[in-house]
C-alpha cells in the first residue's frame, strides 16, 4: 500500500471567505514504512493572510514573493497523490482547501482530491482510540511520545513528518495482526494491541516494612481528619478489608 502523509498551511481557516494555500507538504510510506520521498511547495496565495494565520506558521507575503502560485504546481503535486491513499489530521480543513484550489484550475476540470486519492483522516483514528481526550498534533505528540520540541511554528512538511509517526504509533499492532494489506483503508484503521506475556505472569509479593506502614497510617490519619473519612476507608469496607493493623 502506498500512502501519503499529507498537511497544509492557509492564509486562514475558511476557504470559503477566499483563504489559500500556502503550503503543502508530504511525506510517502509504502507498506507502513517510509521511502525517504517527500514533496513540499511554498505557494503564492495572491491575497493577504488573516488575522493570527501569519504568526502560526512563520510565512509572510514578502517570503512568499518569488514563489509559483498553486496553478503552477498543481500538476506535480496530483501527480505525487494520485492513487495513493493520504492520511491527513483533520482531513475535512485540508481536503476542503485543495479542492477549493483545483476548483479554481480551468473551471474545475482537475476534479477533485477524493476522484484521485482515498483519505484517512487520522484525526478520527485519534478520537476512537482516545474518546473525550484532546486530540491535536501536538497533544497526541505527548501522549504517544514524538518528540516534537523542534516545532515552533506550523508548518506543512514538518507536521506531515510529525504525523507520519504519530499514525505509525496511532495504529500500530495491525502489522503483527497482518492487517496493513492493500485492503486496509479508512476506519478500518484500527490499532489493535496483544497483551504481552509479562502483563499476564503473576506478580511477586509486596512486603511493607513498619516504617512505611507508620507512614501510610499518619497519612491516612490526616486525611480523616481534613474529610471525615479516607479512601482507603471506603475501599476496605467494599472489599472486607480491614485497615492493617
Amino acid at each position: 500500500m502506498r500512502q501519503i502523509v499529507l498537511d497544509t498551511e492557509t492564509t486562514g481557516l475558511e476557504w470559503r471567505k477566499g483563504n489559500r494555500v500556502v503550503e503543502i507538504g508530504c511525506v510517502e510510506l509504502v507498506e507502513r514504512r517510509p521511502t525517504g520521498r517527500t514533496w513540499q511547495r511554498y505557494i503564492h496565495p495572491g491575497r493577504e493572510f488573516e488575522p493570527g494565520a501569519q504568526e502560526v506558521t512563520g510565512l509572510t507575503l514578502d517570503f512568499l514573493a518569488d514563489k509559483p502560485k498553486f496553478a503552477a504546481i498543481a500538476d506535480e503535486f496530483l501527480e505525487f497523490i494520485d492513487g495513493a491513499e493520504l492520511v491527513i489530521h483533520n482531513a475535512a480543513f485540508d481536503v476542503g482547501f485543495l479542492d477549493y484550489e483545483l476548483s479554481l484550475l480551468d473551471g474545475g476540470g482537475r476534479g477533485r482530491i477524493a476522484e484521485r486519492a482515498a483519505v484517512l483522516d487520522s484525526l478520527e483514528l485519534a478520537r476512537q482510540r482516545f474518546p473525550g481526550q484532546r486530540n491535536s498534533l501536538d497533544a497526541l505528540c505527548r501522549r504517544l511520545g514524538v518528540d516534537n520540541t523542534h516545532r515552533q511554528l506550523h508548518g506543512a512538511l514538518l507536521d506531515a513528518q510529525l504525523l507520519v509517526e504519530v499514525y505509525l504509533a496511532l495504529t500500530s499492532g495491525q502489522t503483527e495482526l497482518g492487517l496493513a494489506g492493500p485492503s486496509l483503508t479508512g476506519t478500518e484503521a484500527i490499532a489493535v494491541q496483544l497483551p504481552r506475556a509479562a502483563a499476564l505472569a503473576p506478580r511477586p509479593p509486596v512486603v511493607v516494612d513498619a516504617a512505611d506502614m507508620e507512614a501510610h497510617r499518619g497519612r491516612v490519619d490526616a486525611i480523616r481528619a481534613r474529610a471525615g473519612q479516607a479512601l482507603w476507608d471506603a475501599v476496605g469496607e467494599a472489599a472486607g478489608v480491614a485497615e492493617p493493623a
